[in-house]
């Protein structure tokens, strides 16, 4: 079809054949052109009038900055859509642009790419154009991420006012940047009136910095006006980047009826007064670090809320109120007045934490503030209530906690054995006369009814060892041309033998590499790395022998590194069952060495022995802006044993005093260290570890064990570890017993 005009019923019939969207109201009827590419696309979009239609052609539009520009009415609004939903990919460096009134835009998805620049979808052409009762719904962006973990972008941008966006199915945003964000100023004005409503929010994968929200509404610098946004019947699902999963910067905001389901962190009210979180639904599943509301400032109200099987503490505890600070400046906590905690039901929770953050700046105590009629039932006999500090200015009143009352509030809490029962909601709901907790009707929103019906909603998982397996022979090259065959998830058999490796081995896929069960596999490299960690790689070594024998005699070579600049994000690394040698060619030879702007979700060693190396067997020290990021999110090492290490076994530096983020955090167990961390001196070097773990570990001859506290919560926990020849542990902080 050409470009055209079509008359009325040639409209309603391609309209059609397009597919309702979600939700949507009948499109008035316009002039409908159906266009192919972006030559044809300018034409159109010149000349839209009230009630007009343009059609995308199915197929991928690349590299398309997407201007949708126009003045429609309330009754007739400028449309733009989908030939088919789902079938218009924008790609490469595109994004979409909204400027005018009343306009619509439908069915489009974002992939295989990035946005050219700060957004991929924006209510604004400029700082002074921008979209007024305008909607965009239905659209899917799909890990549209930039190539560097730490270049920030939103992936949608609310401004203007009376806006709504909808039916969006985001997911896998890993760069920094909030997923959605509603951006507030003085000039567009302050008094915003947007819904945010039937969204899908997919997996977000862990930032390890500050930066990761899904959603965050306002700015400390606007914080003490209004913004009336409502968020409302959306599913958050491991939403993951970092411990606000909404970050609230405003007034009158409204949080209703949504469901966070196995997201890290918590709905965090960090700025603004008035709002009101009410009807959502927290299903933690007992997943570390799910949590449910965080309460600062003035006149929050939190009721009616269901919140089961959250495991988080501190910030991401199921509920968190905190101290504030004296005359607080408009970036730090205004103190907790007047809010109202009534008629919610806390199941299984970890913590509900009552004075949270106080510490030499946050001294002010809530005020004036109610926690009444609500519902806390542990099935494992465990009393969730903690206060750290004064909470006299919170009154307590008409509160059931089964089976026991904690004793923070004696007289504001009931102890009676409450029998729950698990409802057709799916919640669990206590006997009909019971008064406290949540409303026995409040129903979760079904999965089903946000996002599109056209796309899966994939929940996200380990990608080793889900392809096929691959029988590798001994010999000089044989490993570089298996690895580059390799897809996704595949597994590489070796056989005994020595494996020569003259090539740096990229790994941007999910890869296993193993020896046989029988007899040994060598792998010698004559590089400066044998294996590097790009985006999108995971990385499982199984059953080796690796040798440096043949590395070069320069200082800073490495088994396995990430590169600053590589991508390198959310990488998984195991090493299980392997022996590491001869890494001593030259000074500071690493086992790992993770480069800044890159993380390792999880670094795993087990049964690993490490001999004769002039560098760390973990290097993981490259974040030291102390901005609150860290190289590794999570590092084990188990059964293991390392011999003449010059460097640190483990050197892993977090710093500053950011509090928005969860990790490090590290286990080390039934290891031995001999001869360890002399030219580094110490043997583990921690600084920054949020939480580290040392049990049964033997150190013979080594330097001391350090653990150096930042800014925030820290825990250091130990037991059954013995020092020969070595100084005794070196730590910030009283370390407590491990059981």
């Amino acid at each position: 079809m050409s470009l055209q005009t079509l008359n009325k019923w040639s409209v309603w019939l391609l309209l059609g054949m397009i597919g309702a969207v979600q939700a949507a109201a009948p499109i008035p009827v316009g002039s409908l052109r159906l266009v192919h590419d972006r030559e044809e696309y300018a034409v159109a979009s010149k000349s839209l009038r009230p009630g007009d239609t343009v059609v995308l052609a199915d197929g991928e539009w690349r590299d398309f900055e997407l201007l949708f520009k126009g003045e429609g009415k309330p009754d007739r609004p400028i449309t733009l859509t989908a030939q088919t939903p789902g079938k218009v990919a924008l790609t490469g460096r595109s994004n979409l642009r909204l400027s005018g009134e009343y306009l619509v835009v439908s069915n489009l998805v974002f992939r295989d790419g990035a946005t050219p620049t700060g957004e991929v979808v924006s209510f604004r052409e400029s700082r002074r154009a921008r979209a007024n009762h305008s909607r965009v719904t239905g659209v899917v962006i799909d890990r549209y991420n930039q190539a560097e973990r730490m270049l920030s972008d939103h992936w949608v941008a609310l401004y203007g006012h009376d806006n709504r966006f909808d039916h969006g199915h985001l997911v896998g945003k890993s760069n920094l940047g909030t997923t959605l964000v509603v951006v507030r100023d003085a000039e567009q004005g302050l008094d915003n009136r947007h819904r945010i409503d039937h969204n899908w929010f997919g997996w977000r994968p862990n930032l390890g910095a500050n930066g990761g929200e899904t959603i965050r509404v306002g700015t400390s610098h606007d914080a003490a006006s209004d913004s009336h946004t409502t968020v409302e019947d959306n599913w958050f699902e491991h939403c993951d980047g970092e411990v606000e999963i909404i970050s609230n910067k405003s007034g009158a905001n409204v949080y209703r009826g949504n469901v966070f389901k196995e997201s890290r962190g918590a709905l965090t009210l960090r700025h603004g007064d008035g709002n009101l979180v009410e009807g959502n639904v927290f299903l933690g599943g007992g997943q570390p670090h799910t949590g449910g509301v965080r309460v600062i400032n003035r006149r929050q109200t939190v009721r009616n809320n269901y919140f089961e099987g959250l495991a988080g503490e501190g910030f991401a505890s199921a509920l968190s109120i905190l101290y504030g600070v004296p005359d607080s400046p408009p970036n730090r906590y205004l103190q907790v007045d007047h809010a109202v905690i009534e008629h919610n039901t806390f199941v299984d929770a970890r913590s509900l934490l009552f004075g949270a953050g106080k510490d030499a700046e946050r001294t002010a105590a809530p005020v004036a503030s109610r926690f009444a009629d609500n519902l806390i039932v542990n099935t494992d006999d465990r009393d969730p209530l903690q206060a750290l500090a004064d909470v006299g200015g919170i009154a307590f009143a008409g509160n059931v906690q089964s089976p026991r009352a904690s004793a923070l509030a004696a007289k504001g809490i009931s102890a009676r054995q409450i029998a729950l029962t698990r409802a057709a909601s799916g919640l669990l709901v206590a006997p009909a006369a019971e008064n406290a907790g949540a409303r026995r009707d409040l129903r979760p929103l079904a999965r089903e009814e946000t996002g599109v019906a056209w796309c899966a909603k994939d929940a996200p998982q380990s990608r080793l060892d889900r392809g096929s397996r691959h029988e590798v022979a001994p010999g000089e090259g044989n490993l570089e041309r298996a690895v580059a065959a390799a897809a996704a998830g595949d597994r590489l058999a070796l056989a005994p033998g020595r494996y020569v490796v003259e090539r740096v081995l990229g790994i941007d896929r999910a890869l296993t590499i193993e020896g046989p069960a029988d007899g040994e596999a060598t792998i010698a490299f004559s590089r400066s790395t044998l294996f590097e960690l790009r985006r999108g790689g995971e990385l499982r070594l199984s059953r080796l022998h690796v040798s440096g024998e043949l590395a070069p005699d320069e200082a800073g070579n490495a088994v396995v590194r990430a590169r600053a600049g590589s991508g390198a994000a959310n990488t998984t690394l195991i090493v299980e069952d392997s022996r590491f040698s001869a890494l001593d060619v030259n000074r500071a030879f690493d086992v790992v060495a993770l480069g800044k702007g890159t993380l390792a979700d999880l670094v795993a060693l087990r049964h690993v022995a490490v001999e004769n190396a002039s560098g760390a067997v973990i290097a993981a020290h490259a974040e030291t802006d102390d901005l609150g990021t860290f190289n590794i999110e999570r590092l084990e090492i188990v059964d293991s044993q390392f011999r003449g290490i010059a460097g640190a076994a483990v050197d892993l530096y977090r710093g500053g005093g950011d509090e928005s983020t969860f990790g490090p955090k590290l286990r080390i167990e039934r290891s031995l260290f001999e001869h360890v961390g002399g030219r580094r001196g110490a043997s583990l070097v921690m600084h920054g570890v949020q939480r580290a773990e040392l049990a049964d570990n033997r150190f013979v001859g080594s330097a001391p064990v350090r653990f150096e506290r930042t800014p925030g919560s820290a825990a250091f926990l130990a037991a059954r570890n013995t020092f020969e020849a070595t100084p005794a542990i070196q730590s910030d902080i009283p370390i407590e017993t491990l059981q």
